[in-house]
């Protein structure tokens, strides 16, 4: 169940061989609960979306005055061309 479906502005990291990159994207989010572990949330975006973003590491999701962050715990590519972070707060 979606409950958020708005703009947001997005910050990843992604480990290189050179350590952790940070980058940024705004885009539109929904944000829903992981079924089976009430601890989690995933954040589903949108196509388009930046090439790397599947390979994140970590999330800081700024929404509707919200600041949510944490580990990328598992990342799913959908039908529709969206992708599927579950993401466990920090």
């Amino acid at each position: 169940m979606t409950i958020v479906s708005s703009p947001a502005h997005l910050d990843y990291g992604l480990d290189t061989l050179f350590g952790r990159v940070t980058k940024s994207t705004e885009c539109r989010v929904g944000l829903e609960s992981v079924e089976g572990d009430p601890m989690r949330f995933a954040v589903r975006i949108p196509a388009p979306l930046p090439e790397d973003l599947e390979q994140a590491k970590t999330v800081v999701l700024r929404v509707n005055g919200r600041c949510l962050a944490g580990t990328v715990r598992h990342s799913q590519r959908l039908d529709d061309d969206s992708l599927k972070l579950e993401v466990e707060p920090d």
